[in-house]
């Protein structure tokens, strides 16, 4: 029998056992174990106002897949030699929709890491207000490097295996590190072939089959939007304020475009070999320099700098223990290149840098020791599954318009991107504020995320 600490209740006493039990059920899973405590830290107060959660034993069986399927991919390299690698896709919750989440390719991809980015997922997916559930997919196959006929075979044996498990109706994949639209092109494909069925089964798929308008764009400009409206909660907006971008994929790309758009100066983009500083600010000329180097000629950033004598590039040194990309001055940050890339250290370096807004484009950014450091500062500071939640708000948006066979107007398209964004910020800064922890928009993504899909499984039974 456990004796509560002092000032301990009912409801934290339940969210310390779970997270002990998570962590003893998915041993050699950190980042699954990362996201699960970050997002129970603020559950303790929901679980006290609604201890029939604790009876239906909801946190257990939102912290446990539906389903996970993991096979086995094999293909032909353009040497005629045999290859295998691992896929996976984690069909975490179903509560409010068909599953919904990207797919990643990549070799760093493993079944903890998916986990946790199905479960944040999950959460994410409840804010859009839009009818999906929760799930993430993907392989230890790395596109980079490959021939567009290597990335072709890949993508359709991973297909041939993945397609008896998805439909429009029951699990729709999108794009994820390593799976733009030329690898979404080459599932779709393979999927439209074994099925004999044109439906919409993969988001951000090309403009003339299918595709939405502003979906390559929507992750970026959602987490400026909600920045923006972080801003505005102290009556200042964006306009000439210095940014700092992680990352120069697709997410970083459109968060610089949008950040230029709304008269901020992006100073940074980075990628796994280093990162540029341009003092000077990124332009639209720059920009389009990025999208060439990224998109088409697949180069390194640090091109960006033979280009433009403004920048500087800094190599990676792995003899560091922190990122020299977060110490520049600045005062707003948007970590959008892979998970946990920004650690204590560099959160200090921040803070003092004078950086007061901070808005994950990427998921998971930020390790639980610098969010606290971010939080007791008291700074505007959104976590990913609030900030980037634009991007499948708009794969919801694409879903809807297959539905109807439509395709919408760029204009409208981004118009109920930004009332989304807008609703998701309203929802966190009014659920924080409800539970005692006004401006923590940690506390009110996770706790607005959760009561919805908890009520959906309260309502649908122990399923």
């Amino acid at each position: 029998m456990s004796i509560a600490a002092a000032g301990e209740t009912p409801g934290s006493l339940y969210v310390k056992e779970v997270l002990i039990q998570t962590v003893a059920r998915n041993a050699g899973e950190p980042e699954f174990h990362q996201a699960v405590q970050e997002v129970l830290e603020s559950l303790a107060p929901v679980f006290d106002h609604r201890p029939e959660y604790r009876t239906a034993r909801i946190l257990e069986r939102m912290l446990e897949p539906e389903r996970v399927i993991m096979f086995r991919v094999p293909w032909q390299d353009d040497q005629g030699r045999p290859q295998v690698n691992r896929g996976f896709r984690v069909e975490m919750n179903s509560a409010l929709g068909p599953y919904k989440g990207g797919l990643r390719f990549h070799a760093s991809v493993n079944l903890g890491i998916l986990k946790f980015l199905a479960f944040e997922q999950v959460l994410k997916n409840s804010l859009t207000t839009l009818m999906m559930g929760g799930g993430k997919g993907g392989s230890d196959f790395d596109p980079k490097g490959k021939s567009d006929n290597e990335v072709m075979r890949f993508c359709q044996s991973f297909m041939t295996e993945l397609a008896r498990h998805i439909g429009p109706n029951t699990d729709v994949p999108a794009g994820d590190i390593g799976v733009g639209g030329r690898e979404i092109g080459y599932l779709f494909g393979q999927y439209k072939r074994l099925r004999n069925e044109f439906t919409g089964v993969l988001t951000g798929k090309g403009l003339n089959w299918g595709g939405s308008l502003i979906r390559p764009e929507a992750t970026g400009y959602g987490a400026v939007y909600f920045a923006a409206e972080m801003l505005a909660t102290r009556g200042e907006t964006l306009a000439g304020k210095t940014c700092l971008v992680s990352g120069s994929g697709n997410v970083a790309q459109y968060t610089v475009d949008k950040l230029i758009d709304l008269g901020a100066t992006p100073v940074s983009l980075s990628d796994s070999g280093g990162f540029i500083y341009d003092k000077a600010g990124i332009d639209r000329e720059k920009l389009q320099f990025v999208f060439k180097l990224k998109n088409e000629r697949r180069g390194r950033i640090q091109e960006y700098a033979d280009q433009f004598s403004s920048a500087v590039y800094t190599p990676i040194d792995p003899t560091l223990d922190h990122n020299p990309l977060w110490s520049l001055k600045a005062e707003c940050a948007f970590p959008s290149a892979t998970q946990n890339e920004l650690d204590a250290k560099d959160a200090r370096h921040l803070l003092e840098s004078g950086v007061y807004v901070i808005s994950e484009g990427a998921n998971m950014p930020t390790t639980l020791e610098a969010v606290k450091l971010f939080l007791d500062a008291g700074i505007l500071y959104a976590p990913g599954k609030a900030a980037n939640a634009g991007g499948v708000a708009t794969s919801g948006l694409e879903m809807t318009q297959n539905s109807m066979r439509l395709s919408w107007t760029r204009e409208e398209v981004d118009s109920r991107l930004y009332g989304i964004m807008k609703n998701i910020h309203k929802a966190c800064a009014e659920t924080a504020t409800a539970f005692g922890t006004p401006g923590n928009y940690v506390n009110g993504a996770n706790i607005a995320g959760f009561l919805k899909v908890a009520d959906a499984m309260m309502d649908q039974g122990l399923v």
